[in-house]
């Protein structure tokens, strides 16, 4: 009976807060991603639009910036996808060095 106790007890109490150093590195890691999601998409966009597809493919203007588009959409849900991978190896890196404690 006393063990069940003891568990309800330690299940109320708040979870603990992480360090200020992983709070730190978790900023660093969203402010790095947020740069990439602005910076790649539209210097993908411009890059393939003017010497891409104007340049090398002799493409109309018109038709530049529609394939210049579906490059930067196909770029933007790259950053997203290695955001959300180092953003989930990173969780799981923390929880198991709490679990170890």
């Amino acid at each position: 009976m006393e063990r069940l106790d003891k568990a309800a007890l330690n299940a109320l109490q708040p979870p603990e807060f992480r360090s200020e150093s992983s709070l730190a590195s978790t900023l660093k890691t969203l402010l790095f991603f947020t740069a990439l999601m602005i910076t790649v998409p539209i210097g993908l966009y411009f890059t393939t639009k003017s010497y891409i597809f104007e340049g090398i493919l002799g493409m109309s203007n018109r038709d530049s910036y529609f394939y210049a588009a579906i490059v930067a959409v196909v770029a933007v849900h790259v950053v997203l996808a290695l955001f959300v991978y180092v953003a989930w190896n990173e969780g799981s890196r923390q929880w198991r060095e709490g679990k170890q404690d």
